[in-house]
């Protein structure tokens, strides 16, 4: 069974999630430690647990989820996983960094790629790749149908959704993403944003302003 370990990074305020089982073996997602007392906190933690970091996984690439990815790279030994889309978005963080006065070094590394469909496994937990585009253009959430949540990245918030006027955002894709990809999971799911409070699919479908 997984435990879901939320972390709150940056001057954006994002989210990034750290999984892992009972034989202490872990996944990182949207890493977006900027300072280094984020990275101090989060590498104490996996320490403090004794945990043994398998994959890192992104569910996109905009700057505020990879400020972190080079760092896990450099420190853990691990190959960033995305959506082929995001590749085109990961190239272009450390611009955006820079554009928003927060400049960081980005992930440089070699690549691996998923697609819909496609199972990450931890033990006998596992994750499903949903995609969900939108919010930008390679956007995926991962989905653990044995407990019920979903890793949102920033597809869906609590009453908001993700914003859609970013280089390749489109708001009637992230609608239809989220009504054909997200609407379609049980009630009780827990959503995992990557900003804000958690919330479930049931509450979002009965009180999402954008969504009515």
């Amino acid at each position: 069974m997984f435990t879901v370990k939320a972390f709150t990074f940056s001057p954006i305020s994002e989210n990034t999630y750290l999984l892992y089982n009972e034989e202490r073996e872990a996944l990182l997602i949207d890493p977006g430690c900027y300072f280094e007392t984020e990275r101090e906190e989060l590498q104490s933690f996996i320490a403090t647990h004794n945990l043994q970091l398998r994959l890192l996984l992104n569910t996109h690439c905009h700057l505020d989820h990879v400020f972190g990815t080079k760092w896990v790279h450099d420190t853990y030994g691990l190959l960033l996983h995305i959506h082929p889309e995001e590749e085109q978005v990961l190239a272009f963080a450390s611009s955006s960094g820079l554009m928003w006065n927060l400049p960081f070094d980005c992930y440089n590394a070699a690549l691996r790629y998923f697609k819909a469909g496609d199972r990450f496994r931890l033990g006998h937990d596992e994750l499903e790749v949903i995609e969900a585009p939108g919010h930008s253009p390679g956007h995926v959430c991962f989905y653990c149908a044995a407990q019920d949540f979903v890793i949102g990245g920033d597809v869906l918030f609590r009453e908001s959704i993700g914003r859609t006027d970013l280089p390749g955002g489109d708001f009637q894709t992230l609608i239809r993403s989220i009504q054909t990809k997200l609407f379609v999971l049980p009630d009780k799911t827990v959503v995992y944003s990557g900003h804000g409070p958690s919330t479930t699919i049931g509450h979002e479908k009965r009180h999402n302003p954008f969504l009515q």
